[in-house]
This record gives structure tokens, C-alpha cells and sequence, in this order.
């Protein structure tokens, strides 16, 4: 048990290396930058602060953190030359490229709530934990999207591309999808006041529900197209 414990103590701390390495820092400055950006407007602002704005000072920089880790899990194997060794042993492409995965939204998860419990001290009080919760949704959706992507295009940069597309899209749209279960960032804080508070409840959770099942088919979709080594290497 002690050898299994310290094996998945050293698996989390290479990968950890790995996710780290690289570009991931100027996201990590960048994202903490837009939202301490954010945050001080709010904080001098004549305009009263409310939860609905806390939630959207929180995506971006969520989209930051989780871009690189995600986009750039199998490119970095790439170029240092390691995905034929990581490929060459059955299913082990399966555990750590989850892994990896895993740790970079447990990671994403952990920074939004200290910003979460920044924007407590320092603008709102905030259900910090529901938050976080509410935050996850539209964020793990696009990590998994992510993830899909580069499986599919099997090149970093061109994933990239395409999720920027795609966010440029829901940007545009923001307005009219503003209260559209059909809108990825959906922000449920932010309730219509010509919509009841049912129906409001309603569309928060259709939102929810098809974030959820997109995720898993991305996910899936993502690791069986892992299957076809020939494609990466």
C-alpha cells in the first residue's frame, strides 16, 4: 500500500511538472492580471457590486488557466519527443493523459476559489462555494471540448484556433443568447426580471444538464480517438 501510495505521489508531481512547464505561467500572470484588472473597476466603481458580476470576472481568467494545460496535453509529449513512449504501452495513453486532465481542473478549481474568496474580502459577499460550482460548468465543458479538439486536429496551435473561433461566436452572441439555455456562459446569478423564477430555475438547469452531457461525450469521443496511434505518431 505504501509503494502504491508513494507511486501516485511521484505520478502527480511529474505530471504536475509537465502541466507547469512550458508556457503555462504567462496564462497563470495573465489570467490573475484580468481578473485583479476586473476587480479593481469593480472595487471604484460607482455601480452597486452583485454576484452576477463576480461570476463573469471569474470566466475568462478560468478560460486562461485551463487553455494551455489542456490544449497543449499532448503536444508537449510531441515535441520533447516522449508520445512514442507514452503510446508504445497499452492504455497507459488512457491514465495519464485523464490524469492530466484531472489535475489541471483540480488545479483550475483551487485558484478560482481563492479568487472567489478575494472577490468575499475585497468587493461582495458570495456563496463561495456554489460559485465555484456554478463556474465549473461552462469551463469544464470547454476544457473537454478542448481536449476533443486536439485529438481530432491533433496539432496544439490548430486546436487552439478553433476554440478561439468557437469563443468568438458565443462572444457575439452573448447579447442575444444572454438568457438562452442555449448559451455556454450562461450566467445564472444574473435572473431576467420579465422571467419568473421557475422558469428561470428551469433554463439554469437545461443549461446545466446539456453542459454536463456534452462534456462526457467530448471526453469519450476524446479517448477513443486516442486508440488510433498511427494518427499522432
Amino acid at each position: 500500500m505504501n509503494n502504491k501510495i508513494q507511486l501516485a505521489i511521484r505520478m502527480i508531481h511529474y505530471n504536475l511538472k509537465i502541466i507547469f512547464a512550458n508556457k503555462f505561467i504567462y496564462f497563470m500572470i495573465a489570467a490573475v492580471a484580468f481578473y485583479l484588472l476586473v476587480t479593481g473597476i469593480m472595487l471604484f466603481s460607482d455601480q452597486q457590486p452583485r454576484e452576477e458580476y463576480i461570476y463573469d470576472s471569474l470566466i475568462f481568467p478560468g478560460l486562461l488557466i485551463i487553455f494551455y494545460p489542456v490544449l497543449f496535453n499532448i503536444q508537449n509529449d510531441k515535441d520533447s519527443r516522449m508520445l512514442e513512449i507514452v503510446f508504445s504501452i497499452p492504455n497507459y495513453r488512457y491514465k495519464i493523459y485523464l490524469i492530466r486532465f484531472v489535475i489541471s481542473i483540480l488545479l483550475l478549481t483551487v485558484v478560482l476559489t481563492a479568487m472567489t474568496l478575494f472577490s468575499v474580502f475585497a468587493i461582495i459577499r458570495v456563496p463561495v462555494l456554489n460559485m465555484v460550482y456554478q463556474v465549473m460548468y461552462p469551463l469544464l465543458f470547454m476544457a473537454c471540448l478542448s481536449f476533443l479538439f486536439t485529438t481530432l486536429v491533433k496539432n496544439a496551435s490548430g486546436a487552439a484556433v478553433i476554440m478561439v473561433i468557437i469563443g468568438l461566436f458565443f462572444w457575439i452572441m452573448s447579447e442575444p443568447l444572454e438568457h438562452s439555455k442555449w448559451n455556454i456562459f450562461l450566467n445564472p446569478f444574473n435572473v431576467p426580471s420579465d422571467i419568473s423564477y421557475t422558469i428561470w430555475t428551469n433554463i439554469v438547469f437545461q443549461n446545466r444538464l446539456m453542459l454536463v452531457v456534452g462534456s462526457v461525450i467530448s471526453i469519450l469521443w476524446a479517448l477513443i480517438n486516442l486508440q488510433k496511434r498511427e494518427t499522432f505518431i
